[in-house]
């Protein structure tokens, strides 16, 4: 069959590292959901465009645009293979229509009020405290890491004479495994990065207070802590209200806020990311709608030069003749 060839496929090259196990895990997922259940019944020629597009339209409306984004990926993936086999000519899924979504929310960063405001939330909540959530924000909100980044950080990961960490791990949650810490899923999320002052000084309290053994920032037994359980865990400090929106994300995007304030380029930006281009930073992490004179300044500037350059305006166009 077209479709378990194609996922033990995908299976293999996550065992050979070259695929990410949790996306093998999704692929598996939504293959066995959604996929064969909409069109396991029929015969690979039978698989149309038309078929095509209402199966995924239709899971779009009742499952969403990423669900239905992810099948259209497998049910590619299954066809294409059929292709490559000569089971069919070409791949119909090339002709459905878009997925198309709803309007996506700009990016939302912490200002720099809201960021001291949410850090002296956690430390003055004995819950969060205990949850070791203070330390692990104010990390993540001074380096730019994913959450399942910071998680995975070992003692042996840190150089605190140098100020910086390596960061080539992330720890995820596998159906049948349980935790596991795994390289990044990209070339690009491998990297090392130059601490803030701040940070270094976070560190080296915490490595006096663990004697530098084991991950950085563990669960209650000393182990590797569970992404998931700890992005509930900062839900419930968030509350309903003022802080409603915060998600771990919301440090990355934070982070890439304050540096390109600073300056830096958007491939700066992506590298302290982790990010294999600069685009998906600038769209997707930087929080725009920051207030902002730069750019009247700058038409302020060129409006005086032209004024200076033709001191009688609009280079006498409204002249009396």
């Amino acid at each position: 069959m077209a479709a378990e060839q194609w996922i033990e496929s995908v299976d293999r090259l996550a065992e050979q590292g070259a695929r990410s196990p949790t996306t093998a895990q999704l692929y598996r997922l939504i293959l066995t959901t959604h996929v064969l259940t909409g069109l396991g019944e029929l015969r690979l020629r039978e698989v149309t465009a038309p078929r095509l597009d209402h199966f995924i339209q239709t899971l779009h409306t009742r499952r969403g645009i990423a669900t239905a984004k992810v099948a259209r990926t497998v049910a590619s993936g299954v066809l294409g293979l059929a292709v490559r086999h000569g089971a069919i000519p070409s791949n119909p899924m090339r002709d459905i229509s878009r997925i198309v979504g709803q309007r996506q929310q700009p990016p939302r960063a912490l200002t720099a009020e809201e960021r001291g405001e949410w850090i002296e939330r956690l430390r003055s909540d004995p819950d969060a405290c205990r949850k070791d959530l203070p330390d692990l924000c104010e990390y993540m909100l001074g380096t730019g890491v994913r959450i399942g980044e910071a998680l995975a950080l070992s003692w042996e990961d840190v150089d605190l004479g140098r100020g910086v960490v390596r960061v080539d791990h992330t720890v995820v949650r596998l159906k049948g495994v349980g935790l596991m810490r795994k390289p990044t899923k990209t070339a690009a999320g491998e990297r090392t990065l130059t601490l803030p002052a701040f940070v270094v000084s976070l560190l080296r309290r915490r490595k006096i207070a663990s004697a530098g053994r084991g991950p950085v920032f563990p669960d209650f037994v000393g182990g590797w802590r569970d992404p998931s359980n700890t992005s509930r865990d900062l839900r419930t400090a968030r509350g309903s209200e003022d802080f409603d929106w915060v998600t771990s994300h919301v440090f990355r995007k934070t982070a890439a806020t304050e540096l390109d304030g600073a300056g830096l380029t958007a491939r700066q930006i992506a590298d302290q990311l982790g990010h294999s281009r600069p685009s998906i930073t600038q769209d997707l992490y930087m929080g725009r709608r920051v207030v902002t004179s730069a750019a009247a300044d700058a038409l302020d500037r060129a409006h005086r030069q032209a004024a200076r350059d033709d001191p009688e305006g609009v280079s006498g166009a409204f002249r009396e003749s």
